[in-house]
């Protein structure tokens, strides 16, 4: 899950990709979170849940083959096979200790998404006893949706049939890119002929869901290799595409190298070259018969190619995070794990939660994030908003609108608040207008 780092205002002012993370994933800002609120994590996983809240799992599986020079999450290459089961050791007791608290309800998750890193990095027999563990004490028959992260040097047939006999319903496949080179030079553990076999494995296996992820702008990116990934996306026919434009955070190694090298300006496309990238994909993409869902997804069935881990964790879902650094929201309350190996696993091994910051939102806090995160989808139904919150977010938030409005990037019809495409694919630097003035200009951490 992502770790922000950036500061408001990078994008919106200068079209060259300088070091900071524009990606909005949480509200109120996690440098608001503190070590002083854990007590209010804990006070939460002691209530009983509201009424119809769903309840989903997240597990953070943070291992790879190598860390690519743009990744900024929270990673490790140089783990051997004992302390990754240790581990995922860990991660099974935690899930253990939630399962007993009055916060279930008696609840079994809506959806289950395994995050990295690399899940398919560890071995079939860790992730088949991983998942019979996790069953036993969240059973996922009820799951309508089971995520999985690969990446393609580490699959094989053996695993691919593990993967799928553990219960994935959406294999989400991270290529990235196409050519050896732009892979290479961003430091991918895979090439090309991987890419080519691997995929060959999942078709032949068959999964409910296949998605194909991809960067926009990564170091040495043309408009011809990226017309070339497109094409060849398209060709592939996945279930869904993710498509993401590339930023350098500031614990990325793209970023460690300008800085050594005293620049400010990253190598890579500026911000409206990106997007015209994105822009391309999407347009082609829906040529071929695909729908765009979100600022960043196309679906090629909308019926059967749902994102049910993005849409329910934006309308107010219960979600436990397992693993180091990993995010949780348990009845309006936010918190944070452990965000290092060893105190992650110290503290299981202790008997004790991993919790280690958290932020109880106010009400209105809570709406906020909702309306900021639901805008990304591109669409906005004010109806939802009044029913749930008892607020009219075209009076509350009609200065913000209409600024939007009169930057073209925005239409309002009645109930219902619409991004067109140009706005969509800068959502994330205009959701800043929608946060309380005192979370403005403020620095993710």
């Amino acid at each position: 899950m992502p770790i922000e780092t950036a500061e408001h205002g990078i994008l919106a002012s200068d079209n060259d990709t300088r070091a900071g993370n524009y990606f909005v994933s949480n509200y109120p800002p996690y440098s608001f979170w503190t070590r002083d609120q854990v007590n209010e994590a804990y006070a939460a996983l002691e209530r009983a849940p509201a009424p119809g809240t769903p309840l989903g799992v997240y597990l953070h599986i943070p291992f790879c083959r190598k860390r690519c020079t743009f990744c900024y999450f929270k990673v490790y290459t140089d783990k051997d096979s004992g302390e990754i089961q240790g581990y995922l050791d860990a991660a099974i007791h935690e899930l253990q200790r939630y399962s007993q608290k009055p916060f279930i309800g008696g609840r079994k998750p809506k959806f289950v998404y395994f995050g990295g890193g690399t899940p398919s990095y560890i071995s079939s027999r860790q992730l088949t006893r991983l998942a019979a563990a996790m069953k036993k004490s969240l059973p996922w028959d009820e799951a309508e949706e089971v995520t999985f992260e690969a990446e393609p040097g580490t699959l094989t047939e053996g695993k691919l049939r593990v993967i799928k006999e553990v219960g994935i319903t959406r294999l989400s496949l991270g290529l990235e890119n196409f050519d050896d080179h732009i892979l290479q030079v961003n430091g991918r553990a895979h090439g090309s002929k991987e890419i080519d076999r691997a995929y060959e494995l999942v078709q032949s296996i068959g999964f409910p869901q296949v998605n194909i992820d991809l960067i926009a702008g990564m170091l040495d990116e043309t408009e011809t290799n990226w017309r070339e990934c497109v094409r060849k996306t398209i060709r592939m026919s996945p279930d869904s595409v993710t498509i993401y434009q590339m930023e350098i955070p500031h614990n990325t190694v793209i970023f460690k190298e300008m800085k050594a090298l005293g620049q400010s300006v990253a190598p890579v496309a500026g911000w409206s070259q990106k997007r015209a990238w994105v822009d391309y994909a999407f347009r082609e993409l829906e040529q071929a018969g695909y729908s765009i869902s979100s600022a960043y997804t196309a679906v090629k069935d909308p019926s059967k190619s749902r994102f049910l881990y993005r849409d329910l964790l934006w309308t107010g879902a219960d979600l436990v995070g397992l693993g180091v650094a990993s995010f949780s929201h348990v009845g309006g309350s936010h918190f944070q794990n452990e965000h290092e190996f060893q105190p992650y696993v110290d503290k299981l091994q202790a008997g004790q939660l991993p919790i280690y910051r958290a932020l109880t939102p106010t009400p209105e806090e809570r709406m906020i994030r909702e309306l900021i995160l639901q805008m990304k989808r591109g669409h906005v139904d004010g109806e939802y908003f009044q029913g749930k919150f008892g607020v009219d977010i075209r009076r509350r938030f009609g200065d913000a609108f209409d600024k939007l409005r009169h930057r073209g990037f925005l239409a309002v019809d009645g109930n219902d608040v619409a991004l067109n495409r140009e706005g969509l694919l800068q959502v994330d630097t205009l959701l800043y207008d929608f946060f309380l003035p005192e979370h403005r200009n403020s620095r993710y951490t």
